[in-house]
């Protein structure tokens, strides 16, 4: 009858806690690889320093080898560690909250309510905002910090607004310690604001375990500003009613096509550009004729239509002056120019630099920056997509609305 010999050894793991544990193994000899590293380990694997058991069996009479059993324990701790990620709750997340333009928009119609009915191409970019979320052990407030004076931090601001929308649908009671690192500037016609709140209300879905689905975050948002639902399409969106009614259009704008933005000192106030709205100044295109040619033929200045344009140079004459020097100094650098939202940003597609006079003169001295069109995959927020070494000047823009 055959016997069988074996060395014991011990097993070295590192806790969650950082000390060091052994446990012995009396029934198997280990081959363990002194260069042995894991491949792209989770938290719970980085403290372990093997790979593999290798149990030998032989005939005590012939002394000849019968049977050698491997035991992989990269594949075993691999299951064991994936249990472990997705059974333990997060603690603290870092997401990004882009920004968006509108390729065009379009004044439908004055509504009851006293808002206006509008009908335009939203579109998110490359710019954006770093938020970091973290459980606080607070159960009645949370607390808001950012880089940037002047952005409220209490329930004016929309990441915190958006956290209490969430509680209150959700019943949940997670409160927050959140930094924001704002580069995406105000008053620009760029719903920072409103990509922070949708932002914030996935980070609140994400901690308590997607208790909400995607479209009820849409919905939700919409209780609190009219540019957040958009933030939960895909990244390209036909956006009506008053903006919060989002259709994700099925050919989003070229990632390679790129952006440059233009963004005076001077804000713009929305409120002030509807003021002087007039609807008989607006365009009489069918909004959905420059969706089709968009979609048909790529973005060109007769498709960029934005009937904010006439009352927000109103408000800021010099806006103005900058669009039109911007194409008649840009001819053939630009397929077209115009300007988001309410304002104040210019934005010139097909170019990621701008024109000369913007590094000459003072006045638009350090307030351009380049951009591309980014989209998301469903089930995952967006990510930020790296700085194109063209654009030296991204952190002069970022700087200049501190």
């Amino acid at each position: 009858m055959a016997s069988s010999s074996f060395i014991g050894s011990h097993l070295l793991y590192s806790s969650c806690n950082g000390k060091t544990h052994s446990s012995s193994f009396k029934k198997a000899s280990f081959s363990i690889p002194s260069s042995y590293k894991l491949q792209n380990p989770s938290s719970f694997e980085r403290g372990v320093r093997f790979s593999t058991i290798r149990a030998t069996a032989s005939d005590s009479k012939t002394g000849r080898k019968q049977v050698e059993v491997v035991y992989d324990l990269e594949d075993k701790f691999n299951k064991l560690a994936d249990e472990v990620d997705k059974n333990s709750g997060i603690s603290r997340l870092t997401l990004f909250s882009p920004c968006k333009i509108n390729v065009f928009l379009r004044i439908t119609g004055k509504r009851e309510d006293g808002y206006h009915d509008l009908a335009s191409l939203f579109h998110v970019i490359s710019l954006g905002d770093k938020i970091k979320f973290s459980l606080s052990p607070s159960k009645s407030s949370d607390r808001l910090l950012t880089n940037v004076p002047g952005v409220p931090l209490d329930d004016r601001n929309l990441i915190i607004k958006a956290l209490n929308l969430f509680r209150k649908k959700t019943g949940t009671d997670n409160y927050f310690s959140i930094q924001l690192d704002k580069k995406v500037p105000t008053g620009a016609g760029l719903g920072g604001g409103s990509s922070n709140a949708a932002t914030a209300l996935w980070a609140a879905n994400q901690f308590s375990g997607f208790v909400a689905t995607e479209k009820e975050l849409q919905e939700w948002s919409g209780e609190i500003g009219s540019d957040i639902p958009f933030f939960f399409s895909h990244g390209a969106a036909y956006c009506t009613g008053r903006g919060e009614i989002v259709e994700d259009i099925p050919k989003p704008l070229p990632f390679n096509l790129p952006l440059v933005l233009i963004k005076p000192q001077e804000a713009c106030s929305t409120a002030e550009v509807y003021k002087r709205l007039t609807l008989d100044r607006t365009s009489k295109v069918d909004p959905l004729t420059l969706l089709e040619k968009i979609s048909r033929n790529g973005i060109s200045q007769d498709v960029c239509i934005n009937d904010l344009e006439p009352p927000a140079f109103e408000v800021l004459p010099s806006l103005k002056r900058l669009k039109q020097r911007l194409v008649a100094l840009g001819r053939g650098q630009y397929d077209a120019v115009f300007m988001s939202g309410s304002g104040s940003t210019i934005i010139g597609v097909g170019s990621p630099d701008p024109p000369q006079f913007v590094y000459d003169d003072e006045e638009y001295k350090d307030v351009f920056l380049s951009a591309s069109f980014i989209t998301r995959v469903e089930n995952q927020w967006y990510t930020e997509v790296p700085m194109d070494a063209s654009s030296s000047s991204s952190m002069e823009f970022s700087r200049s609305i501190e």
